[in-house]
């Protein structure tokens, strides 16, 4: 039996089919991570959560979009600490939960949406799905990505991608490590819903002990490394007065004005 509980939601919907949850983002055609949208994430991850039953927790975006990112309104000085501590709450639940996460992307992936993407187990992405972390081009970094995206493709790949915020296609995300999976277009979301139901027939608790092993050593780190990531992040970096004119000039819709300062 399916059991949806949308309803609560304004910004994603939750349902859950037996040991499976299907989470799908839904905020626009972008599907942009809102305030509003880390709130619901947060809790609809802590109900899932709080489910033995479930094994299984498939994340995908409604419509051609997995996520373009977070808001970049939120980044504003009056706003800013208060999107960080919302978008890292959603991404510490995700890293701790119990259960098994699959994204399935599509489309833009793109900033926080990479970043909620990358931090699931297994990731089914489109060949033609658009991935980048493009925070660097506003005077900005993704924090996430600054602390986990070494252990997934290597250091000098993470600092090329974190540095000159190019795009990479889901090809290429294959090819260096954010993703598992190149499906063919159209045949993503069959994809990852065979694989979450071949997951789902295992026990949730042995999966649940055994992802609390393979992630033992990460563990102890992420948390530190992105503990530092946001103090630097508040600290120094919104201090910067380019941090400031990359946000104005994005909203603006103009080319910022670099003062190196």
């Amino acid at each position: 039996m399916s059991t949806a509980v949308e309803p609560k939601f304004s910004r994603l919907a939750l349902e859950v089919e037996s040991s499976l949850a299907r989470i799908a983002l839904r905020n626009g055609t972008l599907n942009i991570i809102d305030i509003a949208m880390m709130e619901e994430l947060t809790q609809a991850l802590a109900e899932v959560e709080s489910r033995a039953d479930v094994a299984v927790i498939l994340l995908y975006g409604e419509g051609k979009s997995f996520s373009a990112g977070v808001d970049v309104a939120a980044h504003t000085p009056d706003k800013v600490e208060a999107m960080l501590s919302k978008f890292h709450a959603v991404i510490r639940v995700l890293v701790g939960s119990k259960k098994v996460t699959i994204a399935a992307v599509d489309g833009n992936c793109l900033g926080g949406g990479a970043e909620l993407a990358m931090m699931c187990d297994i990731v089914y992405t489109t060949a033609t799905a658009r991935w980048g972390f493009p925070e660097i081009k506003l005077g900005c970094y993704p924090p996430v990505a600054c602390t986990a995206l070494s252990a997934l493709v290597g250091q000098k790949r993470a600092a090329e991608l974190i540095l000159t915020g190019r795009n990479v296609s889901g090809t290429e995300a294959v090819a260096m490590g954010l993703a598992n999976h190149t499906i063919a277009d159209g045949g993503l979301h069959s994809a990852a819903e065979q694989a979450a139901a071949e997951l789902a027939k295992l026990s949730p608790a042995a999966l649940a002990v055994t992802k609390k092993a393979l992630y033992a050593w990460d563990a102890m780190h992420f948390e530190k490394g992105l503990a530092r990531a946001e103090k630097i992040y508040m600290e120094e970096l919104m201090k910067t007065a380019d941090a400031q004119e990359g946000i104005q000039a994005f909203l603006q819709k103009r080319q910022p004005k670099w003062a190196g300062k």
